[in-house]
C-alpha cells in the first residue's frame, strides 16, 4: 500500500513509498493550548464561507433594485457560488496535500478579501457575478482544510470531539447567517455588509499569518520531496482526488450522505406554506434556527461518542484500532433520531394543525439537527442537503482516519459526487409531496435513512475487506499488530 504520508502524486514522484501509520509523538508537536488556538482559528475561518453564502440570498431584492437587474439575474450569483464552491474544494484540497495547510489558507483568503470589496463596489450585474465567483472560490475550501488540520494535530481517540467542535461552530454560523444577512440588508445596506466581509477576511488572514503554524506531518507534503527544485510552482492535478471514489468504503460514505440528506429537506418543506398561518419569509427563516441549535449541540456530542467508541475498541484489542471503529457511534442517529424525526414530521404536518403541530415540527427540526445535521457546502443553496452530526460527524472523522494526510482530498471527492447525485433527487421532493402527500414522502425518506445506516453497518462489518478490494493508498492498519499492538480483529 501507499504510505498515508505520501504527497499528492506520490505514485509519480516516489513510486516505492511504503505505508506507515503516524506514531503517537507526531501529535505531541503542539501543546493542548496551541491545539485549542489552532482549532479556534480554523473554526473562525470555517465561518467565513457560511456568511459569504448564507447572507447573499436575503439581499437579492435589494441588489436587484440597486443594480437595476432582475432578481433572476442576481440569483445567478447563487448558481455561480455552487460552481465556484465545487471547484474550490477540489482545487485547494489538492494543493494542501502538496504545499501544506498554512500556505493554502494564506493563498485562498486574498481571493475572498478582494472579491468581497469588489462585490461591494460593483456597479453592474456582470461585475457582481464575476467577483461573487472569486469571493466564493477563495473561502470554500476551508472546511476540507479544517478537517485535514484537525487530523494533523489530534490523536485518533481525540479527533472526533475536535471535529465535532469545528463542525458545530461552523454549522451554527450557517443557521444564523441568513437572518443576520437579511436584517443587515434591510437596516444597513448589502454593500456595507459585503465590505464588512472583506474586513473580516483581512482580520482572519492576520490571525492565520500570526498564529497558525504549519500542521501537516513532517515529510508528508509533496513539497518536502522537492527540496532543491528550481520550480516556483508545481502543477498538481486537482481532479486526482476523484480516484478515491473507486473505493467501496468511500462510495458507501457518499451514499449514506445522500440517503440521510433527504430527510431534512422534507422536514424543512413541512414548515413552508400557509398550513400554520406563517406568511412572513422572515418568520419562516427564523423557524430554521432550531436545526442550527441542534447542529451546535449535536456535533460535539457525536464527536465525543465516536472518540469513546475508538477508545473502547483500542482497549479491547490492546492498543490496536481500525477506522471503522468510529462508525459504531452512528447507531443512535442512524437507527433512531433520523428516521423517527422525519417520519414524525411528515405525519404531524399531514394530520396535526395549529400550534401543537408547529411545535412538534420545530422539535423534529432540532432532533434532525442533532441526529444528522448539515454538512457545510458553502454554495449558498439550501444547506439542508448536506448533513453531519450524530450520523455524519463520525463519518467526517472517519474520512480523516482512513487517509490521515489526504483527508482533505477524500472529503473533496465525497462532496463532489454527493452534490452530483443529490441535486436531481432533491428536485423531486416537492413534486413527491404534491403527488403522494407529505406523510408518505417522509415515510419513504425515513426508510431510505435506514438504508443509509445499513451501508454504514456493512462498512463496519466488512471494512477491512472493502479497503483491500480497491486499495487507494490506505495505511496498513494490520501493521499495528506486528508493532506490538496485539492482534487486529477488525469487526
Amino acid at each position: 500500500m501507499t504510505t498515508e504520508e505520501s504527497p499528492l502524486l506520490a505514485d509519480q514522484l516516489h513510486p516505492d513509498a511504503h505505508s506507515a501509520i503516524p506514531t503517537e509523538d507526531v501529535y505531541d508537536r503542539f501543546s493542548r493550548k496551541q491545539k485549542r488556538v489552532i482549532l479556534a482559528i480554523v473554526s473562525l475561518t470555517g465561518l467565513v464561507p457560511m456568511f459569504v453564502s448564507g447572507c447573499f440570498v436575503p439581499s437579492v431584492p435589494q441588489i436587484s433594485n440597486d443594480l437595476d437587474a432582475t432578481p433572476a439575474a442576481v440569483s445567478l450569483g447563487v448558481s455561480l457560488a455552487v460552481f465556484a464552491s465545487s471547484l474550490s474544494v477540489i482545487f485547494w484540497s489538492a494543493y494542501t496535500s502538496f504545499y501544506g495547510r498554512r500556505m493554502i489558507y494564506l493563498c485562498g483568503m486574498p481571493f475572498t478579501i478582494l472579491g468581497s470589496f469588489a462585490v461591494a463596489a460593483s456597479t453592474d450585474i456582470n461585475s457582481l457575478l464575476f467577483w461573487r465567483f472569486i469571493q466564493t472560490f477563495g473561502c470554500s475550501g476551508s472546511h476540507a482544510l479544517g478537517a485535514a488540520t484537525i487530523g494533523d494535530i489530534y490523536k485518533v481517540e481525540e479527533r472526533g470531539t475536535a471535529m465535532g467542535t469545528f463542525l458545530g461552530a461552523t454549522l451554527f454560523g450557517l443557521a444564523i447567517a441568513p437572518p443576520i444577512g437579511g436584517a443587515l440588508a434591510q437596516f444597513w445596506s448589502w454593500r456595507g455588509f459585503q465590505a464588512a466581509l472583506g474586513v473580516w477576511g483581512v482580520i482572519q488572514m492576520l490571525l492565520l499569518a500570526l498564529f497558525f503554524p504549519e500542521t501537516a506531518h513532517p515529510g508528508s507534503r509533496g513539497i518536502d520531496n522537492e527540496r532543491g527544485s528550481k520550480k516556483l510552482l508545481i502543477f498538481v492535478n486537482p481532479f486526482r482526488c476523484l480516484t478515491f471514489l473507486r473505493s467501496p468504503n468511500i462510495l458507501a460514505i457518499v451514499r449514506t450522505f445522500n440517503l440521510m440528506a433527504l430527510h431534512l429537506c422534507l422536514a424543512l418543506t413541512c414548515l413552508k406554506g400557509t398550513k400554520y398561518g406563517i406568511a412572513s419569509e422572515a418568520l419562516i427563516g427564523a423557524l430554521f434556527l432550531p436545526n442550527g441549535f441542534g447542529n451546535f449541540v449535536g456535533a460535539p456530542v457525536a464527536g465525543y461518542l465516536s472518540d469513546m467508541a475508538v477508545r473502547r475498541a483500542k482497549e479491547e484489542r490492546r492498543g490496536v484500532w481500525v477506522p471503522e471503529d468510529r462508525l459504531r457511534a452512528v447507531w443512535l442517529g442512524g437507527l433512531v433520531l433520523v428516521p423517527a424525526s422525519v417520519t414524525l414530521a411528515g405525519f404531524t404536518t399531514a394530520y396535526v394543525d395549529g400550534m401543537v403541530g408547529l411545535v412538534i415540527n420545530l422539535v423534529c427540526l432540532f432532533t434532525n439537527g442533532m441526529g444528522v445535521s448539515r454538512f457545510p457546502d458553502n454554495s449558498g443553496t439550501d444547506a439542508s442537503t448536506h448533513q453531519v452530526d450524530m450520523v455524519l460527524t463520525p463519518i467526517g472523522a472517519y474520512t480523516v482516519d482512513v487517509m490521515p494526510s489526504r483527508g482533505a482530498e477524500v472529503m473533496a471527492a465525497i462532496a463532489a459526487l454527493r452534490s452530483l447525485l443529490l441535486a436531481p433527487v432533491s428536485a423531486l421532493l416537492i413534486p413527491s409531496v404534491e403527488t403522494i402527500g407529505v406523510a408518505a414522502t417522509n415515510s419513504a425518506s425515513g426508510i431510505l435513512a435506514l438504508l443509509g445506516y445499513f451501508l454504514i453497518w456493512l462498512t463496519i462489518r466488512y471494512g477491512k475487506h472493502m479497503r483491500a478490494y480497491v486499495d487507494v493508498g490506505y495505511p496498513d492498519f494490520d501493521s499495528q499488530a506486528s508493532n506490538g499492538g496485539g492482534t487486529t480483529t477488525e469487526n
